[in-house]
Order: structure tokens, then C-alpha cells, then sequence
């Protein structure tokens, strides 16, 4: 890291969000001393305010914008910032871009469930599904993990929508969908298993605060590093994103609540080659512009 960066200036490389001079954008952090915001390069202290009631504001953005919100602070150190999350749920969307359906297809093909992805690629109604609690959920630098029953296990980088209460999008954050490809492959009925166990969700590093969607030119990076050399590296944009993520939205809160709000995965569109699995060691890395980088070791 370069020596002359601030605590939270660790770019791609640490655990943080770069800050990127771009004074309109507000950034919210759960950390180990509560929860900051950081406007216009400078950070806040939200004291007194919880997370959960944070995230559960309809004037979220309005609030904290206010002049008299927060008291001045440096910025938190990057080992104090915990997982965005404290009493959500953590939902996900499958097979929302075409790589997606490509890539579902191909590995359940042998089990006869590849129709079943096509068929929901081009379905009104969105694939939908429970993806994690807040204890099994992990933070920037915390540790993801692979399944030990599992020999294909890849990283899904996924665009993720912060919810509150009353299903209104009030911000964003970048999400690791973690899968053994090889369960789900050999049966559709598995999914449960291939994408729920501890450590199989990762969130951060912080919440970008905004009510509007994001451009559809906006970028999702990753990079998987082994030892010293990158292993896979992809990028897709929004653009490819097949389902609006407001209905998206809309679906999962149909006859379902959330009391403190909750998170939705918006599905991914880098997938790595079929002859690639993760191992412990690698180092993934996701970065989505302007909301930062959220870096996992893999266990």
C-alpha cells in the first residue's frame, strides 16, 4: 500500500473503498465504534443511531445530507468495519444475465436441469432465493469459505440492493455470492446447499446511499488472486443485467416482510471458465464504482 494513503484510501488492494472525488456521493459504514457516514470526503459519527434503524428510514438519504447530521471524526480504521448488516436478511436473484443462463445451463446439462434455467431467464417471474443471515455473513477482509463436500466452488460478484422496510431501494453495496457450482449442477433441488453454509455471503464495504439507480454503465470488476499472479480476472456492466432490479424488488416482497429491511442480490454475470474452482488461499476481489471494493481471503 502506498505509505502517504489514508485509513480508508486502500483502493483495490485493501479492504476499504477508494474515495473517488466525487463530493455528491455519501457512504455508510457499520464499524466496531458505530456506524459513520462519509460526505464529501469527510466523516461523520452517527451517534446514537442504530443500523437497523438507519436502514429502516424512508429519508435515509434526506437525513443524512442534513448539515446537522453526525459529529466530525477521522476516519475509521479499516480493521474496525464490520459486515453492512445487522438484524437483514441477505436475499439473491439467479440467472439475470445471459452469461448466467449459459453458464447453468452447462453445468446442470447431465442431470437434465439445463430447461429449467432457460426457462427462467425468459419467465416474467424472477428465480428468487434465501442466500444468508447476518452471522453467517462476512465483511471487507473477513474469510469466505468453500464447502468441503464441494470440488467446483466459484465467487459470484453481484450488484447488491440495500431494502428498507417498506421496499424502497435506499442504497447499494457489493455482494460476494459464494457457490459450489458442481451441487447445484447436479441437481436444481440443491441449490439450498450449494449457496447456504457459513461463510458463503460477503458484504461491503460500505452502503452507497441513493435512492436512484445507479447507470447502466457502471462496471462490476472481479479479480481472483493466487500467490502472487492473477488467476481469473472478468468485467460486465449493468447494461447486461437482464431484470429491472426495482421488480427484482417487487417480487421479493410479495407476501413477505422484512421488520429491519433487508438485502437482494441482483445475480451475477462473470462466471470462470468450467475448469476453474477456487482454493483456500486466493484472494477475491470485487469492485463495483462508485461504491469501492470489498476483498475476501478464501478458507
Amino acid at each position: 500500500m502506498n505509505p502517504q494513503s489514508t485509513a480508508l484510501d486502500l483502493g483495490r488492494g485493501g479492504t476499504m473503498m477508494r474515495h473517488t472525488g466525487k463530493g455528491a456521493a455519501m457512504k455508510l459504514f457499520r464499524t466496531t465504534t458505530g456506524s459513520f457516514v462519509e460526505k464529501q470526503g469527510k466523516y461523520f459519527h452517527l451517534n446514537g443511531a442504530t443500523w437497523d434503524e438507519l436502514l429502516s428510514r424512508d429519508d435515509l438519504e434526506a437525513y443524512l445530507t442534513s448539515p446537522g447530521t453526525g459529529t466530525p471524526e477521522k476516519p475509521p480504521s479499516a480493521d474496525s468495519i464490520l459486515p453492512p448488516i445487522e438484524h437483514q436478511e441477505v436475499w439473491a436473484a439467479g440467472v439475470t444475465y445471459y452469461r448466467s443462463r449459459s453458464a447453468r445451463i452447462e453445468e446442470s446439462e447431465s442431470a437434465g436441469g439445463g430447461d429449467f434455467y432457460d426457462r427462467v431467464y425468459t419467465a416474467q417471474r424472477p428465480e428468487l432465493f434465501f442466500k444468508s443471515t447476518a452471522s453467517r455473513t462476512v465483511g471487507p477482509g473477513g474469510t469466505v469459505r468453500i464447502r468441503k463436500d464441494a470440488k467446483w466452488s466459484v465467487p459470484e460478484p453481484e450488484l447488491t440492493l440495500v431494502i428498507n422496510p417498506r421496499g424502497a431501494i435506499v442504497g447499494y453495496t457489493v455482494g460476494n455470492d459464494m457457490s459450489s457450482r458442481d451441487i447445484e449442477g447436479e441437481n436444481p433441488l440443491y441449490l439450498p446447499q450449494a449457496k447456504v453454509y457459513d461463510g458463503s455471503c460477503a458484504l461491503g464495504p460500505g452502503i452507497l446511499v441513493a435512492s436512484g439507480m445507479l447507470p447502466r454503465s457502471t462496471e462490476i470488476m472481479l479479480d481472483i488472486v493466487r500467490g502472487e499472479r492473477c488467476a481469473f480476472a472478468g468485467c460486465v456492466k449493468l447494461s447486461e443485467l437482464k431484470r429491472d432490479p426495482r421488480s427484482l424488488v417487487e417480487y421479493l416482497f410479495r407476501d413477505n416482510s422484512f421488520p429491519s429491511g433487508c438485502f437482494l442480490m441482483t445475480g451475477t454475470g462473470i462466471v470462470p471458465p468450467s475448469d476453474f474452482t477456487l482454493q483456500a488461499g486466493d484472494r477475491v476481489r470485487i469492485t463495483i464504482e462508485p461504491i469501492g471494493t470489498l476483498e475476501n481471503e478464501v478458507a
